[in-house]
């Protein structure tokens, strides 16, 4: 499958699909071919960012699921802006702001870019990780 062609795709819109979301990239990512770990690592960022665009934004998201490359791709799309990267972590004391932080540090590579309908959050996790 190409880079841009998703295996699945699954929209969330209210607070009661989150758990849907987080079973729906578990699943597709370990039948992809990525280690279970791996998997999980990969749906905690996923929550995360689909947790934001219902904190933030209207309309909900969208999740898409694929492999390319030797690498699971998983965009999060939604009418959100443009988000900046590079964030460091919050102290610990901090209400708020962990999420991108937390996306960053469990994912190979993380990319925003803006896509029809918003904005793309393109996570990267290798199939083999390095550890």
């Amino acid at each position: 499958m190409n880079g841009d062609t998703p295996d699945s795709e699954f929209p969330y819109a209210e607070p009661g699909d989150l758990a849907h979301v987080r079973e729906f990239v578990r699943t597709g990512a370990t039948r992809l071919g990525l280690p279970e770990h791996r998997a999980e690592l990969l749906t905690l960022a996923v929550s995360e960012l689909a947790t934001n665009t219902l904190q933030h934004t209207a309309g909900g998201g969208l999740v898409r699921l694929h492999s390319a490359g030797g690498r699971i791709v998983c965009d999060v799309i939604d009418g959100g802006s443009v988000r900046a990267l590079g964030r460091a972590m919050p102290a610990a004391d901090a209400l708020r702001g962990r999420g991108l932080a937390i996306v960053e540090r469990v994912c190979d590579e993380v990319g925003v870019d803006t896509a029809p309908g918003g904005t793309r959050v393109r996570l990267f996790l290798d199939l083999e990780s390095p550890n």
